[in-house]
């Protein structure tokens, strides 16, 4: 049996996670600790496992804060202007010139699956373990099922067709079994269903205190409500309507459990605060990390920052920081806060550019080495705000659609939307309500990891490709928007994967 990616990645399956639960979410023992046949025994093995799950969400190749490859850089906000990095690989995303050969991708892959897999063990295994208390088996459940959906959820926006495995593959003949892409249909009903059965559970609405960074009702919903928003724009158009009403009913079953009054009772800068981090009302799921650990600590403010600046963090950079594209500079609207707070210009002879300073950590705590307290946000208010503002506009429901657009507004405090789209400064760049709000949440969410996804919602593949196009390649750098094309909806399929079988494994058009 050849040694392949999907036998990799769906060999985690087989991964053993350690037989005892330490106090805290975040220090968990190696998952590869001992064997399976003795690592689910009693329901802190099974905690200690849905923690594995978890824990491999903060990998860089996975979706944790320095993922932003997969997303950021492929959309019009970020990017790098040294093709030579790392052998020009991370290059490829930003350029579309991505090789199904792109190790970068290939890594991506398997960490994805590696998520789904760790749930898939825990599912497979959790009957084996006597809970005195059922509630408690109940959560785990639950929660394994929210994060398997959560990895499919970004798995199939990114390549279509993939493999959909919801059990765990124990013989080399189960992975052979399962080596093959299924349809795109069929990945969100497994995705709809495992979030319905993690939503019909004893879930608290929000997590607050030792619970923060866990799945809550809260987080379902609102990913039920992308869920449904994405399946509505981008699936099958004769289920639209349905789709966009079941997205709505989420998206405000989310946003009517929340614990504040008007979004603009919560400063903007509170949100990446990383004093009130655990605190902050309008964080509905956050990567929790550890101030000053090593292991657990948050290193985006540091990457961040370039040479001579010491806004992000107290650690001594000597690289160009988080490059921005002057495309979304230009798209701020002139005195919105959110800009000065979110990006800098760098004076440095080596730098000469913006970078990104959303996510700061100075404090002591977190040292020259640059052990930063941020955690990485997931799902906020002012995300679900703006899809239900997006769903309201699809439904026909325009004043609606503006009453959630200018919540976010009237909390950055910039012009309502009434004020600005009378302006021809404003309406000339955004002649639709559509166009308001993906503007909306490109400065709102920005460097947040959501740009790539709402391009994708927001156009068809041909609109998309003649987005791009009309852009000027002067706000690009090196990138080369010509290489834009139809086949970068989709990544290809890594190659290692494709090989396994080429019939069943078929590549995506264009690569």
């Amino acid at each position: 049996m050849k040694k392949t990616l999907i036998t990799t990645a769906f060999a985690a399956g087989l991964i053993l996670f350690s037989a005892s639960c330490k106090k805290s979410f975040l220090d968990q023992k190696d998952p590869n600790a001992i064997e399976l046949a003795t690592s689910f025994r009693t329901p802190d093995d099974v905690l200690s496992a849905v923690n594995g799950i978890y824990q491999s969400l903060r990998s860089s190749n996975n979706i944790g804060e320095n993922s932003g490859l997969w997303t950021d850089e492929r959309s019009d906000d970020t990017g790098r202007n040294d093709n030579q990095s790392n052998a020009g690989e991370p290059f490829q995303f930003g350029d579309f010139s991505i090789l199904p050969s792109n190790t970068y991708l290939k890594s991506h892959w398997v960490s994805m699956y590696t998520t789904i897999a760790r749930a898939n063990l825990v599912l497979s295994n959790i009957d084996q373990v006597t809970f005195t208390d059922p509630a408690v088996k109940q959560q785990y459940i639950a929660e394994a099922k929210f994060l398997r959906a959560t990895a499919y959820f970004h798995m199939v926006r990114l390549w279509g067709d993939v493999p959909l495995v919801t059990k765990q593959l124990v013989y080399p003949e189960d992975v052979t079994a399962n080596t093959f892409r299924e349809k795109q249909a069929t990945v969100y009903a497994q995705i709809v269903a495992d979030l319905k059965d993690a939503l019909n559970s004893n879930l608290p609405n929000l997590q607050t205190s030792s619970g923060i960074g866990r799945t809550s009702k809260a987080a379902i919903n609102a990913t039920l409500g992308q869920v449904y928003l994405t399946m509505a724009t981008t699936q099958d158009q004769s289920n639209r309507q349905s789709n966009l009403n079941d997205a709505k009913t989420y998206l405000l079953a989310a946003y009517n459990m929340r614990s504040f009054g008007a979004l603009s009772s919560i400063p903007y800068t509170d949100v990446f605060d990383v004093t009130k981090k655990s605190t902050c009302p309008e964080l509905i799921w956050q990567i929790v990390n550890k101030q000053g650990d090593p292991n657990y600590s948050s290193s985006i403010a540091a990457n961040n920052q370039p040479t001579g600046e010491t806004i992000n963090s107290l650690k001594t950079t000597t690289g160009v920081g988080g490059n921005v594209t002057p495309d979304l500079i230009k798209d701020y609207e002139s005195g919105d806060p959110r800009m000065a707070f979110s990006v800098k210009y760098a004076n440095a002879s080596s730098v000469k550019d913006y970078f990104i300073t959303k996510f700061r950590d100075t404090s002591p705590a977190a040292s020259n080495l640059g052990y930063g307290g941020n955690d990485w946000i997931l799902i906020r208010y002012a995300d679900v705000i703006l899809m239900l503002a997006e769903v309201s506009n699809y439904l026909g429901d325009t004043a609606g659609a503006i009453q959630y657009l200018d919540m976010v507004r009237a909390r950055a405090g910039v012009p309502l939307y009434s004020v600005v789209s009378a302006t021809s400064a404003y309406s000339s760049k955004y002649p639709t309500l559509r166009l308001a709000i993906l503007h909306e949440r490109r400065v709102e969410l920005a460097f947040e990891h959501h740009r790539w996804f709402d391009l994708l919602r927001t156009f068809s593949t041909d609109e998309l490709v003649t987005y791009f196009k009309s852009k000027s390649q002067s706000d690009f750098g090196i990138a080369r928007l010509a290489n834009f094309s139809t086949k970068d909806r989709y990544y290809p399929i890594p190659f290692d994967e494709y090989k396994l079988d080429p019939t069943r494994m078929y590549q995506n058009p264009g690569y």
